[in-house]
C-alpha cells in the first residue's frame, strides 16, 4: 500500500492511496485457499475443486470483500502511522470508470482511491489552578418546608358531601362532566366526565372555576371563557369557548391534621419523620440548583480558557440538531422570527455560536477525562438505567432490555455520568469559593441553549 498526503489544511486531511494489484491478488488467493476444503460444488469431491474453477465462480464476489477489507485497513494504517484521530466518518472517492474497477475485481489492476476526513484537534489540557468560580448556595427557609407540607395536606384533604341543595363555595371540590365548544363545534380535548375540580385551585383556564361558585348538584352551567393568547394548543389560543358543564357532586373540605397517621400514608413512621423527609427533599432541590449553577460557571470558564480549531462536520451536526428543534418549536407555536424580534440570519448565527460552544466543551471534557483516566463503571451505568426506569413504572424490564440491546442508547446513559465525573475532577483542582445568595437568585433559570 502507498499513501500520499494531498491535503493538510487545519483539521482537514486527504490522502491518495494505491493498493497494488499484486497485494490484492495475494489476499484473494489466501481467501480462495481457505475455502477450498469447505466449499461443495456439484461434480467435484469435497476438497478437490480446482482453484481456477473457484476463482471463476467466486472470484469477483470474494474480491469485493477483499477490497473492502483492504480499504478499511489502509484507512486505519494512515491514522495509526500519523497518530490521527477521526472527528467524523471518512469520505472515499473511488474510480468512476467501470472498466478500471473491473480490472481491480479481476486482480489485474491497481486500486487507486482518495480518502478525506477531519481529525480531532490536539488539546493541551494544562492545569486548572487558574480557574476561579463561585459556588452559589442558599439557606432553606422554614417557610419552604411549611408550604410543602401544606401542599401535601391540600392534595390529601378529605372532602365531605354538602347537604342537598347547597351551593358550591370556594375551596369546595366539584365533580363535573363537560363538553367544550367553539362556535357550535366541540373541539378535541374539550370533553370529559367525572372530573374532580377544587374551586380556586387554578386547575382550569382563568375564569372557568369562578363561574361554578354557587352551583348545586344536578345543575347545568354554561361557562364562557377565553383561552390565553399563548395557550399551548395553537387552534385554541385566544379563542372564546363555551363549556356545557354538568355538576354531579359538591363536597366541602374537611380538616386534616398533620399527625403520625397522616405521615404513615407517605411511608413515614411519624409526623416528625415526615417533616425531616420533606426538609431533605427540599435541601436536595437546593443542592441540585447549586450544582447546576456551579457546573454552568465552570463550563463558562472552560469555554474562555480553551481556543482551538473545531471539526466543522461536528459543528454542522450540532447546529442542525439545534436548528431542527428551533424550527419544530416555531411550527408548534406559530411564531415567526419577526415575532421574536430577530431574523433568520441572526438566529442562524446565534445557534452556530451555540453549536461551536457545545462542540468545544465536549472535546475539552473528553480530553480532560481521557488524560485523567476517568472511567464509568458498569455499576454506575446500571444505576443510571435504574434512574431512567423510575420514570416508566411497570415498564422496567422493557426499558432494561432496550438499553442492553442498543449500544447507542447505552452511550447516552454513560455520557452524562462521564461528564459529571470530569466536572468533579476539574472542580477539585480549581479555586471554588462559596457565595450565599437568595433563593430567587439560586433558582433563576439558566439559559438552556448555552448550557
Amino acid at each position: 500500500m502507498q499513501a500520499t498526503e494531498t491535503l493538510s489544511q487545519g483539521l482537514k486531511r486527504e490522502y491518495q492511496v494505491v493498493l497494488p494489484a499484486g497485494e490484492l491478488a495475494e489476499k484473494l488467493d489466501a481467501q480462495i485457499a481457505s475455502m477450498k476444503d469447505k466449499v461443495q460444488i456439484k461434480g467435484f469431491r469435497p476438497g478437490k475443486v480446482p482453484v481456477g474453477h473457484l476463482k471463476r465462480v467466486y472470484g469477483k464476489s470474494i474480491m469485493g470483500d477483499v477490497v473492502q477489507e483492504a480499504v478499511n485497513a489502509a484507512q486505519q494504517k494512515i491514522l495509526d502511522d500519523n497518530k490521527l484521530r477521526l472527528a467524523g466518518a471518512p469520505k472515499f472517492n473511488f474510480p468512476e470508470d467501470r472498466g478500471e474497477m473491473e480490472k481491480v475485481l479481476e486482480a489485474n489492476g491497481d486500486l487507486t482511491f482518495s480518502v478525506a476526513f477531519e481529525i480531532l484537534p490536539t488539546i493541551e489540557v494544562g492545569t486548572f489552578d487558574d480557574v476561579e468560580i463561585e459556588s452559589l448556595v442558599a439557606e432553606v427557609p422554614e417557610s419552604d418546608i411549611e408550604d410543602s407540607i401544606k401542599r401535601l395536606v391540600e392534595r390529601n384533604r378529605p372532602y365531605n358531601a354538602r347537604e342537598e341543595g347547597a351551593g358550591a363555595e370556594k375551596d369546595d371540590k366539584l365533580t363535573i362532566d363537560f363538553v367544550g365548544k367553539i362556535g357550535d363545534e366541540a373541539f378535541e380535548g374539550g370533553t370529559a366526565q367525572g372530573v374532580d375540580l377544587v374551586l380556586g385551585s387554578g386547575q382550569f383556564i382563568p375564569g372557568f372555576e369562578d363561574q361554578l361558585v354557587g352551583a348545586k348538584v344536578g345543575d347545568d352551567v354554561k361557562v364562557t371563557v377565553t383561552f390565553p393568547a399563548d395557550y399551548s394548543a395553537e387552534n385554541l389560543a385566544g379563542k372564546e369557548a363555551v363549556f356545557d358543564v354538568k355538576v354531579t357532586a359538591v363536597a366541602a373540605p374537611g380538616e386534616q391534621a398533620v399527625d403520625d397517621e397522616f405521615a404513615k400514608g407517605f411511608g413515614f413512621e411519624s409526623a416528625e419523620k415526615l417533616r425531616e423527609g420533606v426538609a431533605d427533599r427540599i435541601k436536595g432541590d437546593y443542592a441540585k440548583a447549586s450544582r447546576d449553577k456551579l457546573k454552568r460557571a465552570l463550563l463558562d470558564a472552560l469555554d474562555k480558557k480553551y481556543s482551538f480549531d473545531l471539526p466543522q462536520e461536528l459543528v454542522e451536526q450540532e447546529f442542525q440538531g439545534i436548528w431542527n428543534q428551533a424550527m419544530a418549536q416555531q411550527r408548534s407555536t406559530g411564531k415567526t422570527f419577526e415575532d421574536e424580534g430577530t431574523t433568520e440570519e441572526a438566529q442562524r448565527a446565534d445557534y452556530r455560536r451555540i453549536a461551536e460552544r457545545r462542540v468545544r466543551l465536549g472535546l475539552v471534557v473528553a480530553e480532560v477525562g481521557d488524560s485523567a483516566g476517568v472511567q464509568v463503571t458498569e455499576d454506575e451505568v446500571t444505576r443510571g438505567i435504574v434512574e431512567q426506569a423510575r420514570a416508566f413504572p411497570g415498564q422496567e424490564k422493557m426499558l432494561w432490555d432496550y438499553y442492553q440491546k442498543n449500544p447507542q442508547a447505552l452511550a447516552q446513559i454513560r455520557a452524562p455520568i462521564f461528564e459529571d465525573k470530569v466536572i468533579d475532577h476539574i472542580l477539585a483542582k480549581a479555586k471554588v469559593t462559596e457565595k450565599t445568595v437568595s433563593k430567587e437568585e439560586l433558582f433563576k433559570p439558566l439559559d438552556d441553549e448555552q448550557a
